[in-house]
């Protein structure tokens, strides 16, 4: 697959919309207290003689691993003892739980800049992925214009809000929305996850390499271009370690491996963090998942309830379904499933494929196939011989979801609006503009959801503008 042959947006498959309305456009993170996001989780069972200390913490401007492995290196301990239930954004205001393998007096002295470290007590329990209930989000939109860059008002603006609200009510069902992976799992502005992990899944470690540090970006600066560009036009490890940014920290320990370990292209791939190198996959996955969605769209199938031939899995209370219970619809189980997804006790899935994941039937398993074939994985069997860590069993994800305690309100303009995207001004191809009305939008979401892809429905912008 070639981005150079289609949009971003199609390149994602995030093409498709529910609502005919216009949208708000504008843009997301102008500063970084625009985007907050409060993780919904229960605390764990506190034990004064327990082995971990749990904390409160929250990160503003941080990457989640980023911040953890200098957490742990301040504790003095692996960073694989530090437990969290999810990744959050790195441009944002972000509070979670985190449990740490240490004595609270080292967590007690532990002082990282941007950061609140609450401490809560002990306890005898981790936190794994996902654990939580869900995700709380307030996020401010500036900038709001319609689609030919014309600056809209509060009202305005609010009004298509809540007529694209009332539109995905209306044909997803109340306060539905399609469940799109998002294009940070991707990277909005370089999506090169996915296609290092399609040359992972392939076997070839050179190709993984030379998309990770070549491949170009959007609105990338000067110096990034041109460290990329010479990757590809010379791939000479100690030329490109002279003019590295150094921001690009994760390219760097490519580049070292290499100049250790020369042409050994799977140990340099494994120099990236073991949640990066996961990632990867379950980007390459993610992308069939949302071209078969789109594929459903164009063909006008529900998504909320099943057809004959899709497959179906019981919702847990805080909105993620139960993949070891799936099942397929046919005609003798379709009215029960169909009433079961519209009251939200079962799903309609679609395909996060792997070694042992299964496709639907029917008029949805050709869809699904499609998909397959479209982002050329058709061949894949998801068998990682060199990292057999990274062999991905497969799954399935919902279709939709559903968001809650949503509200919208006009938000107060600011003067320090600091980032390069705001100060540099509208470039071509942009839906936003200075004069545009500033929203506040309220939401919660059950966890693995990610709120860019519900802000897409009410903004319309281009995916580099979340």
């Amino acid at each position: 697959m070639k981005l150079a042959n289609s949009s971003l947006e199609e390149h994602l498959g995030l093409s498709e919309w529910v609502s005919p309305t216009d949208g708000i456009g504008g843009i997301l993170k102008s500063r970084v207290e625009d985007f907050r996001v409060e993780e919904i989780s229960k605390v764990p069972a506190l034990d004064s003689k327990g082995r971990f200390t749990i904390t409160r913490i929250t990160m503003t401007n941080w990457e989640t691993n980023r911040f953890l492995k200098r957490l742990s290196s301040a504790c003095g301990i692996s960073r694989n003892r530090v437990f969290t239930s999810g990744m959050k954004d790195k441009r944002a205001v972000t509070t979670q739980i985190v449990v740490i393998d240490a004595p609270m007096h080292k967590v007690e002295k532990v002082k990282i800049p941007d950061s609140i470290i609450e401490i809560l007590g002990r306890t005898h329990q981790k936190v794994g992925m996902s654990d939580h209930d869900g995700n709380r989000f307030t996020i401010t939109v500036r900038g709001c214009c319609d689609s030919n860059g014309n600056p809209l008002d509060g009202k305005e603006a609010m009004k298509r809000v809540n007529q694209i609200r009332s539109d995905l009510s209306h044909k997803l069902g109340a306060d539905a929305f399609p469940n799109w992976i998002g294009p940070q799992r991707f990277g909005s502005t370089r999506p090169v996850t996915p296609e290092v992990g399609r040359a992972v899944v392939n076997g070839d470690y050179k190709m993984a390499v030379d998309q990770y540090l070549g491949m170009e970006g959007k609105n990338a600066q000067e110096e990034v271009r041109n460290f990329r560009k010479m990757w590809r036009e010379s791939s000479n490890v100690e030329e490109c370690l002279n003019i590295i940014p150094e921001r690009l920290g994760y390219e760097r320990n490519i580049l070292e491996r290499l100049l250790k370990k020369p042409e050994d292209y799977r140990s340099a791939f494994m120099a990236l963090p073991n949640s990066l190198q996961l990632l990867t996959i379950h980007s390459v996955q993610s992308l069939t998942f949302n071209y078969s969605l789109r594929g459903r769209l164009k063909h006008k199938l529900p998504i909320i309830f099943p057809v004959i031939g899709d497959i179906v899995a019981p919702v847990h209370p805080n909105g993620r379904i139960d993949a070891s219970k799936m099942a397929y619809v046919s005609e003798s189980n379709l009215e029960r499933c169909k009433r079961n997804c519209i009251s939200g006790r079962l799903a309609v899935t679609g395909p996060l494929p792997g070694l042992e994941s299964a496709l639907a039937k029917d008029i949805p398993g050709e869809i699904e196939s499609q998909a397959l074939k479209d982002t050329d994985l058709h061949e894949v069997d998801w068998r990682i011989e060199k990292i057999p860590r990274l062999t991905s069993s497969g799954t399935r994800r919902p279709l939709s979801v559903f968001f809650r305690e949503f509200s919208v309100s006009e938000a107060t303009e600011v003067n320090d609006l600091t980032s390069g995207r705001w100060v540099d001004g509208t470039l071509d191809g942009d839906r936003w503009h200075p004069e545009g009305a500033c929203l506040r939008i309220k939401f919660a979401l059950p966890p693995g959801t990610y709120a860019t892809v519900l802000m897409r429905e009410f903004m319309r912008s281009p995916l580099d503008h979340y």
